[in-house]
């Protein structure tokens, strides 16, 4: 919305107008101003902090993705987000060896700068944020930052508070649900260089971090399990296709190098000179109204099955710009729902 209409009073004015052009139009207003103030001192009193897109202490690696959350709540310390960093993920029910791998390997990360991230879930994450406590550990969630799931981690999510850093993408106070999952996956991978898996079964959530690593130009390694252990069968086909084996840190970091010696430099900040895709940046002024063939245009080529953005652009022969509008309307609308990967499909 910033992008589309150059600041944000002017985008605010125009969240009615989007909302009104669809089949199910609903009344959409910006949240007030009194509201806006509520959840700043709620965010006071516990202490923690919203970090913006577009700001120096948001992940760099997490502003490049397509979907990248426009707003981040940390309850901790933000320079650790501002820092190299390696996703460590995997089986809730891990076995002890794997506990014990995750929590040396992280452990050892630590100790050569690199900040280690994880989901806070229990077994594999557990581990990861334990052995890299001291040096410093990122757990994403799937609720909001004052949320402790599962309660037996509240002391771990007590410990991160104070010498780590909690991240989430939903306002405080908000309980996780399934679909939440997949989308905090998509952070953890996001704000990575790299997503170790260390155990994951066939049809493990890690797996989904894996993809969207993949889809992100994120190394995937994992470590290498028995194939007599179900808990071990996801992570190992990803060695069969390509994951980078990995025994111990050194085969991360030696992956990586060339990323910790040259990172990726910031985003441009959201005032920067838009490109010829964007509409014109005037403040105060919207771009032109959508075209209501065009809008049902791409309506008529949504379904319940989630599809790529990109596609609708190549189908419907229009501008990526225009393209993002229209959604932007149909959203608004009620009519469309966004997943990861920047996909989207009718709800």
């Amino acid at each position: 919305m910033l992008r589309r209409f150059g600041s944000a009073r002017a985008a605010l004015e125009m969240v009615p107008q989007l909302a009104r052009r669809g089949e199910r139009s609903r009344t959409v207003r910006p949240v007030t101003r009194a509201a806006a103030e509520n959840e700043f001192a709620a965010l006071q009193r516990l202490g923690a902090r919203l970090v913006c897109w577009g700001e120096p202490t948001y992940p760099s690696g997490l502003a490049a993705i397509e979907d990248a959350p426009p707003i981040l709540t940390v309850l901790g310390r933000a320079e650790p987000l501002g820092n190299p960093i390696v996703a460590v993920v995997g089986a809730r029910n891990a076995s002890a060896n794997g506990r014990r791998f995750s929590r040396d390997l992280a452990a050892a990360l630590g100790q050569r700068g690199i900040v280690v991230a994880s989901g806070l879930a229990r077994g594999i994450d557990a581990a990861a944020h334990l052995g890299a406590l001291e040096t410093g550990s990122v757990a994403v969630v799937a609720g909001g930052v004052d949320v402790v799931y599962p309660e037996e981690n509240r002391g771990l999510h007590e410990a991160l508070a104070r010498r780590g850093a909690i991240v989430a993408e939903l306002p405080l106070g908000t309980e996780p649900q399934a679909r939440h999952f997949p989308r905090r996956n998509r952070i953890i991978s996001g704000m990575a260089l790299g997503v170790v898996v260390v155990e994951a079964a066939a049809r493990s959530g890690s797996l989904i971090t894996a993809r969207f690593a993949l889809e992100q130009g994120r190394d995937v390694f994992a470590v290498p399990g028995s194939p007599l252990d179900p808990r071990c069968r996801g992570s190992n086909d990803l060695l069969r296709h390509g994951a980078i084996l990995t025994e111990n840190a050194e085969d991360v970091i030696s992956q990586l190098a060339p990323q910790l010696m040259h990172p990726a430099p910031p985003p441009p900040p959201l005032t920067s000179r838009p490109t010829a895709m964007d509409w014109p940046l005037v403040v105060g002024r919207a771009p032109p109204a959508a075209d209501d063939a065009a809008l049902e245009m791409i309506a008529e080529r949504l379904g319940p099955t989630p599809v790529a953005v990109d596609e609708l652009v190549r189908q419907c022969q229009l501008s990526a710009a225009a393209v993002a509008t229209l959604l932007l309307e149909l959203e608004l609308a009620g009519r469309v729902e966004r997943h990861p990967g920047n996909l989207v499909s009718l709800r």
